[in-house]
C-alpha cells in the first residue's frame, strides 16, 4: 500500500523543545528542538517507510481563527526566541533532504494537513491504488481527521515513544469517535487555545452526552431529556459552544494542491550528503552515522553524549 506521511512541523518542534534538555553547538546555538525533530523524522522514515512525505508549518501571521475570536490563543505564551530560532535550521535540513514544506498564511498547519489528507483520500488519479495517510503530530485536535484511510502517529511520554492512533484507539483514549471530536471540543473547550466550550461541562460529561445523542445539534434538540442543571448549562453556553465548534474544526479547503509526484520520498545519495553537511555544522554526530556519514566532527553539541537516547 502506498503511504503518504504528513508531519505537523510546529507540533513536533514544540514537543521536542520542551521534552529535551538544552543542547548547544560549539558556537553556543541552542539546537535541542532541531535534534529532537530530526530524530523523529528519521524514525518516521525508518518505521513508516513513506512513499510520499510532506511537512507543514504554521506562519507567524494571525489566522482566520484570530479574526473569528479575538481571544483565540490569547493565553498561550509567545514562542520563545530560542525555539523560534530553530525553525529555520529544521527547514534547512528538510530542504537538504528534498522534503516539501507547506505553510499558508491565514491558516494553521492543522488546516494545511487536513486539506492535504482529504485530497489524498479523494485523489482520482491514484484511486486505483490504495493510499494510506499517516499524520505525525502530538496535537489531539487532529483526531477528528482519522478515518479508514487516515491515521495519527503521535509521540507519547515526551519524545521517547510513539504510537499509531486509528479509529478504535481514539474511542478508547477519548471516549468519543473521531467524527465527534469537534463537538466534544465544542462542549469541553480548549484551555491551550483559550476557547471555553460550555462552562460546567467537563470531558466525562461531554463524552457521555455524545455517546447518547451522537452530535451536539441533536443534544440541543433533547434538552428536555436532561437534568435541569445540565440543560441550563447548555442553554447558557450555547453561543460559546457554537463559537468553539468553529474554532475547533480543522479546515479541509485551504487553497493548496497535493502533488504526489513532487512529494515522492526517495532519499538519494546527493540528498544524504547535503543533510550530513547540515548535521556536521550542527554537531549531530549520531545522526550523521544514521545517514552513513562520518561520526568524527570538531563541531559537536556540548551535551549530546549525555542526551537521552531517542528512538
Amino acid at each position: 500500500m502506498k503511504r503518504l506521511v504528513l508531519i505537523d512541523g510546529h507540533a513536533i518542534l514544540h514537543r521536542a523543545y520542551h521534552a529535551l534538555p538544552p543542547l548547544t553547538t560549539s558556537t553556543g546555538e541552542l539546537v535541542n528542538a532541531v535534534y529532537g525533530f530530526t530524530t523523529m523524522l528519521l524514525r518516521v522514515v525508518d518505521e513508516l517507510k513513506p512513499h510520499y512525505l510532506i511537512v507543514a508549518f504554521d506562519t507567524p501571521k494571525p489566522t482566520f481563527r484570530h479574526a473569528e475570536f479575538v481571544g483565540y490563543q490569547a493565553q498561550r505564551p509567545k514562542m520563545e526566541d530560542e525555539l523560534a530560532g530553530q525553525i529555520e535550521k529544521v527547514q534547512r535540513i528538510l530542504r537538504a533532504l528534498g522534503i516539501p514544506i507547506f505553510a499558508v498564511e491565514g491558516y494553521e498547519a492543522d488546516d494545511v494537513i487536513g486539506t492535504l489528507a482529504k485530497q489524498a483520500v479523494q485523489n482520482k488519479e491514484h484511486r486505483t491504488k490504495s493510499i494510506e495517510t499517516i499524520i505525525v503530530t502530538g496535537d489531539r485536535d487532529m483526531f477528528q481527521l482519522i478515518g479508514p484511510e487516515i491515521k495519527i502517529y503521535a509521540p507519547v511520554k515526551g519524545m521517547s515513544e510513539a504510537r499509531i492512533f486509528d479509529y478504535q484507539a481514539v474511542e478508547e483514549k477519548m471516549g468519543v469517535k473521531p467524527e465527534q471530536m469537534v463537538d466534544y471540543k465544542s462542549l469541553v473547550g480548549d484551555p491551550s487555545d483559550n476557547y471555553p466550550g460550555v462552562p460546567g461541562i467537563g470531558p466525562k460529561t461531554a463524552a457521555q452526552l455524545l455517546h447518547q445523542y451522537q452530535t451536539m445539534d441533536n443534544l440541543y434538540k433533547h434538552l428536555d431529556k436532561l437534568s435541569e442543571v445540565q440543560a441550563q448549562k447548555l442553554v447558557e453556553g450555547k453561543e460559546s459552544a457554537e463559537l468553539s465548534r468553529k474554532l475547533a474544526r480543522i479546515m479541509v479547503d485551504v487553497p493548496i494542491e497535493l502533488d504526489l509526484e513532487k512529494a515522492q520520498f526517495v532519499l538519494t545519495d546527493e540528498e544524504k550528503a547535503r543533510a550530513i553537511e547540515e548535521f556536521k555544522v550542527l554537531g549531530f554526530r549520531s545522526l550523521m552515522e544514521r545517514l552513513g556519514g562520518e561520526s568524527k566532527s570538531k563541531s559537536k553539541p556540548k551535551k549530546e553524549d549525555s542526551q537521552p537516547k531517542l528512538f
